[in-house]
Parts: C-alpha cells; sequence; structure tokens
C-alpha cells in the first residue's frame, strides 16, 4: 500500500477541481451551520440549498479563471498556496456581487464565514498531501532477504559486498551448503544450514526472494536441482561468476547475474591437456577462417592463450573482424600477432594469397553457412561456401605445406535431409578423401582432421537467443514440433574438445564430440518461461508451427551405418564412416564447380541432384527437393 501511495502519479486535473467543489459546498453548509447556532431546523427558512449551490458555482468560475487546480499538490508550494487564497477571494468577490444584484440571495455573513472555512480547508489539505508525500518518501523499502548458496570464498565475499553495498536494504538470511563439515558453523554472524535437510525450513522462517549460488564446484545436475526447488517456492535465482571472470582479480556486486538458460544446460568441467595444446600451438602460425562467427571467435580466444607466433582472423564481414580484433587487443598485447583478412573462402585467388603471404601452419576452418531453412532457397550459396570454400582450403594447406587442418563440422551432415547438412557432409568426404589420397601417393605432409558436433548454447540464429527475444516481445514462443530434439554443448566446450581432437589427430579422423543427452525444444522453451517469472499458458504462450524445409525432427551424431572408436578423451571419439575415392570427389566438385558457373534456371535442381548422386544417405525432407529422392 505505502509502495503504491509513493509511487502515485500526478492526479488529473478534474479530480483536483472535484475536490475543490466539494470543499466549497462543505464550507457553505459549515457556515450555515455556524450562523445559526447549529439549528437544524431553521436551515429551511433560509434557502440553504439555493445558498450552497451558488457557492459552489461561484468556486468552480473562480477556480477557472485563477487555475488553482493547475498546482502539482505533492510539490505545493508559495504560488499554489496564493492560488488558492485568489481562488477564494474570487468566490467570496462573485458571491458579493450576486448577492448585490439578487437582493440578499447569500447572506454577507454566512459568505464571510464560507470564504474562511474553505479558505483554511482548501490550503490545509494540500498541505497535508505534501507532508505525508514527504513522509512516506523516507519510509524505507521493506528488507530484501536473500540465502546464499556456497560457504565458501565466494561467499563470503558475496555476503561482505551484500552487507557494505548501501545502495541496497538486502539482509543474508543464511548460507546453504551440502558439505557436512561445514554445516552447522556460523560465518560471518550466519549459520550455514543443510541445502538438503534445512532448505523449506528456511523458506517458511524467512520468506527470502532470492537464493544467490555461490560456489564453482556444483555440478549441472545439481544446479538443476537447486533451481527447480527455489522456483517451486517462486525464489528468484541469480549467480556469481567463477573466480577467473572476477573484474581484475575482484569481484564486483554488479556482476551477480539472474541465473541462465545457459548454465543448466551447460555440463560439467572438461579437463583439458593443455600441455599438449600448448606443444603444437606454441609459436606458430593459426589461421581462423569464420573468425568473427560464434564459433570461429572462441576458436581465436582460446587460441591466444597458447602463444601463438601469429593468428590469421580470416572472415568476409568486416564489422565482425574489426569487433573480435579489438576484444582481444584489448586483453592481449599482440602487436602485428594479430592479422585480420577480409575474404570470402570460396574465392580461390584470396584465399591463396592469404597462404601465400603467411604461410600457416595450423588452420581451423570454422567458416560456413549453416542455417537450415534458408540454405533451402540458397543452394548455390551453400555450395559455393560450404564446399568450395572448404576445398580452396583444403587445396592450398597442400599446396604450402600446413601441418594440420581442422574441419568444424556438425551433427546435420549425418543422414542429411537439409541442404545444410548436405554441403557440409561433402565438406567432411572431401577432406577425407583427400587425406587418405595424399597417404596414398606418400605425398604432402598435412594432415585433415574434422570435428562434429551439435547445438552451440547462444550462438548467432540459435534457437536460445530467439526464445529470449520472443519473451522479452511477451511471446508468443514458437516451437516447430512438440517431439523435437536437439543436442547443446557451450561454445567454450566445444572449442576446448576442437583443439583437443587437433592435438589427437592423425589425419582422416572425424572426431565427434559426446553432447550428452538430447533436450526437448518445447521443455526448454517452458523452462526459460519459468526463469523469467512467467507462466506458461497465463502470461506467454507456446506455439508449434510445424517443422521448416530440411529440419529433423531429432539429430544424429554418428550414421545407421557408421561406427565409433573411443579415444583417451571420454568427451571424444573417432567415427568410421564410409570412404569415398578421391577420383569420384573430386569429379564431383569439379561438376558442382560446371553448375554453379552456367548460372541456369535448374541450377538449384542440378546442384541437389549431384549431391544425391554421390551422398546415397542425403534424404530431403519437408523440402522442394523431395522430388528428386
Amino acid at each position: 500500500m505505502l509502495n503504491k501511495f509513493k509511487t502515485l502519479n500526478v492526479l488529473p486535473r478534474w479530480i483536483i477541481v472535484m475536490i475543490d467543489l466539494t470543499i466549497f459546498s462543505l464550507s457553505a453548509l459549515v457556515a450555515y451551520l455556524l450562523r445559526l447556532n447549529f439549528q437544524v431546523d431553521q436551515l429551511y427558512e433560509f434557502d440553504f440549498l439555493r445558498g450552497i449551490t451558488v457557492y459552489t458555482v461561484a468556486g468552480l468560475m473562480a477556480s477557472l479563471i485563477t487555475r488553482s487546480f493547475a498546482g502539482i499538490i505533492r510539490y505545493t508550494g508559495i504560488q499554489d498556496t496564493l492560488r488558492v487564497l485568489y481562488a477564494n477571494l474570487t468566490t467570496l468577490f462573485i458571491v458579493f456581487t450576486i448577492n448585490y444584484l439578487s437582493e440578499n440571495t447569500f447572506p454577507y455573513s454566512i459568505a464571510l464565514i464560507a470564504f474562511l472555512v474553505s479558505l483554511v480547508i482548501s490550503i490545509s489539505y494540500r498541505l497535508l498531501v505534501k507532508e505525508l508525500f514527504a513522509f512516506y518518501r523516507t519510509v524505507p523499502k521493506a528488507q530484501k532477504r536473500v540465502l546464499i548458496f556456497g560457504a565458501g570464498r565466494s561467499g563470503m565475499i558475496t555476503k561482505q559486498l551484500i552487507d557494505n553495498d548501501t545502495k541496497q536494504n538486502v539482509k543474508v538470511v543464511g548460507f546453504l551448503e551440502d558439505n557436512a563439515r561445514k554445516i552447522g558453523n556460523v560465518m560471518a554472524g550466519v549459520k550455514i544450514h543443510s541445502a538438503v535437510n534445512d532448505f523449506e525450513k528456511l523458506i517458511l522462517k524467512h520468506s527470502p526472494s532470492e537464493l544467490i549460488i555461490a560456489t564453482s564446484n556444483m555440478t549441472i545436475e545439481r544446479k538443476n536441482e537447486v533451481v527447480d526447488r527455489c522456483l517451486e517456492f517462486g525464489i528468484k535465482v541469480s549467480t556469481v561468476p567463477s573466480t577467473d571472470k572476477w573484474i581484475g582479480g575482484e569481484f564486483d556486486i554488479n556482476q551477480i547475474q539472474e541465473v541462465k538458460i545457459e548454465d543448466l544446460l551447460g555440463r560439467n568441467t572438461i579437463q583439458l591437456k593443455n600441455k599438449f595444446i600448448a606443444q603444437e600451438l606454441n609459436n606458430k602460425c593459426v589461421l581462423i577462417t569464420g573468425a568473427a562467427g560464434s564459433i570461429g571467435s572462441e576458436i581465436v580466444r582460446q587460441v591466444i592463450g597458447y602463444n601463438p607466433a601469429k593468428v590469421i582472423l580470416l572472415d568476409q564481414s568486416e564489422t565482425g573482424l574489426f569487433e573480435i580484433e579489438n576484444e582481444i587487443r584489448a586483453i592481449k598485447k599482440l602487436d602485428d600477432r594479430l592479422v585480420s583478412y577480409v575474404a570470402d573462402v570460396s574465392n580461390a585467388s584470396r584465399v591463396r594469397d592469404c597462404f601465400a603471404t603467411y604461410k600457416p601452419n595450423i588452420v581451423f576452418h570454422a567458416a560456413a553457412y549453416k542455417h537450415v531453412p534458408m540454405m533451402e532457397n540458397n543452394v548455390a550459396e551453400a555450395v559455393n561456401c560450404n564446399i568450395i570454400g572448404t576445398k580452396n582450403l583444403a587445396d592450398h594447406s597442400v599446396e604450402f605445406e600446413v601441418d594440420k587442418f581442422v574441419m568444424i563440422s556438425t551433427d546435420k551432415a549425418v543422414n542429411p535431409t537439409s541442404v545444410m547438412g548436405a554441403t557440409k557432409r561433402m565438406a567432411e568426404v572431401y577432406v577425407q578423401s583427400l587425406n587418405e589420397f595424399l597417404r596414398e601417393i606418400d605425398s604432402g605432409a598435412t594432415k585433415f582432421i574434422t570435428t562434429r558436433f551439435g547445438n552451440v548454447l547462444g550462438s548467432n540464429g540459435s534457437v536460445i537467443p530467439i526464445f529470449k527475444r520472443q519473451i522479452q516481445n511477451g511471446g508468443p514462443i514458437t516451437v516447430t514440433h512438440p517431439d523435437i530434439t536437439r543436442y547443446f554443448m557451450t561454445i567454450p566446450e566445444a572449442c576446448s574438445l576442437v583443439l583437443e581432437a587437433e592435438t589427437m589427430g592423425k589425419g582422416g579422423e572425424i572426431f565427434v564430440f559426446d553432447m550428452g543427452r538430447s533436450v526437448k525444444i518445447v521443455d526448454l522453451a517452458k523452462r526459460m518461461i519459468q526463469l523469467s517469472g512467467l507462466e506458461e499458458g497465463r502470461d506467454i504462450e507456446i506455439v508449434f508451427t510445424g517443422l521448416r524445409p530440411g529440419e529433423k525432427l531429432y539429430e544424429e551424431l554418428l550414421d545407421d551405418a557408421e561406427n565409433n572408436l573411443a579415444t583417451h578423451h571420454p568427451k571424444i571419439m573417432i567415427a568410421q564412416t564410409r570412404r569415398v575415392e578421391f577420383s569420384t570427389i573430386k569429379s564431383t566438385t569439379d561438376s558442382l564447380l560446371d553448375i554453379l558457373a552456367t548460372r541456369d534456371l535448374d541450377q538449384e535442381h542440378a546442384l541437389v541432384r549431384t549431391l544425391k548422386g554421390i551422398l546415397v544417405e542425403y534424404k530431403s525432407k519437408a523440402s522442394k527437393f523431395e522430388t528428386l529422392d
């Protein structure tokens, strides 16, 4: 109630006028009663109803003339008080005039008493409202109560920062812990409770509005359990970043952020063999294509940590390159060791110039078109970038004796149902067949390696940013099918495994990453609605729109005919894929180049028909190319 009063908007002027008219009427009535010593039976002898009406109408005319209603009551000052005085004096003048012209319609004595009563009440109520607003604005906000999960260093610092924050009225009412040795102790004057046994007791006792997760030792599974419990009780969940992300090694209270869906879909920390990665990248020239994209830019961030001699950022987006270069230079002094190179990978001469100029030792090829429905309608561009671009890079890698070439592929290349998936599978086949061909003729030192994984959280155009925008806009959230599922992996995790696979690769492998369990997209949408503090069906709707052209109901990491082999890393396997002779794949890519050069009206179908001729597993789905199967 108090908060509503404190935040009340300015009253409409017509309401102020109505209040003033009520005061005029009541003042006239009080004046009659005072003049008659409260002898009510004499009121009708003086025709008091007529007199009150005259005084009220006069008050209305005076208010309009003096605009006594124009001021904001809560800010009443001298000018507003004078306007009220002028309004009452004008009312008295109008009544006197009427009384003079109509032979004592309103006795002068009653008019004077009404004037004094009206003046006192009009000024007093304005000053009273002003004082009430001033008083209620000084009343402190209800204290916000929070729980902190984690009674370690991060939890302790979080508690201290909350206590020292004078801008917020927040009280930490308890620590929660899974570590039995800490439970029952007191830290910074606050008791440490069992997160399992004491959670509901604390909720009932303190009614906290927020829980802050201040530990980096919590598994994803446990974090999901904690978030689910909090959502049951309508408690907001926030998280403290890990110590390696503290600004300048220090934690600021503004770094506490609401828990995001990405925090609940990621997996537990991956253990990398950083020593071997460092040996591979130290003092090497590294070329990264698609460097401005989601995956490419993260590879850049991770590669620069291993002391490369030079890093070449290749992308066709000059704005994207500008942004990633500025970001990297802000955190690491690289001088001329960082080079931005604007190029389209399908432009063979431009790509060759890059190799000839910088002679890279290692290539990470992340440049690709990846939007499934869009590529169904832009077949030539998908073939040109994903296949011809890969061919250009691979061929020049051989020419300039690159040590290792690592291609980033996708789970959509497995049993492809779309143009995008088919072009990525064709790129996989090209580099794998080229690797085998080089081995057979004992020529060249380049090792070709492919990495294959599913969707990454938060990448450009992925489902999570789309859902976030839809929630912010009030919905609906659009899901293509109630049963559609996808694998998810964080971008840093995926890129870490790419670097690990690079160290493991001997040439010719397709490394498949363990993506964990698949996630139903509709469940993901519901969870995001919950985390936004909304309720599905009441606040926001989920609408099913139907599968889009080329879209799968579920993704696969291995073909039905493929098997996988274990590696020393538990998250990385090797797919045993069908082999294609390099002469066959070269002939097919030559055919694709010829078709691209024709610009025939039937070009799209000719390209897809050629792809289906070599990729027997490519079966279009919900697409205009189904007739070619």
